[in-house]
């Protein structure tokens, strides 16, 4: 189990990019979060195997149709053994 915390820069928000990533995730069989902040990055919190949280971090890079990512940051940290996967409120 490993734990990734990204935050993406560009055009990220309006584009749903949270319900798209939640949506991966959830496919990938990933826990963990999203949302949007306040200075217009995305965060989120990815939780499971390498695999999983692997293909989750690689398709931050690039989102969904609509979204231009600029950059990802990522973070790792340790695993909290979170359930699910849901979009949070704003930071």
């Amino acid at each position: 189990m490993i734990r990734r915390r990204v935050v993406v820069s560009g055009e990220v928000q309006g584009v749903y990019y949270r319900d798209t990533c939640r949506r991966q995730a959830r496919a990938a069989g990933v826990a963990g979060w999203v949302r949007n902040r306040p200075d217009r990055t995305v965060e989120a919190v990815f939780e499971g195997t390498p695999d999983g949280v692997d293909r989750l971090v690689a398709w931050t890079r690039h989102g969904p149709e609509l979204a231009i990512v600029d950059d990802v940051a990522v973070f790792e940290e340790s695993p909290e053994g979170l359930s699910g996967f849901d979009i949070l409120p704003t930071a």
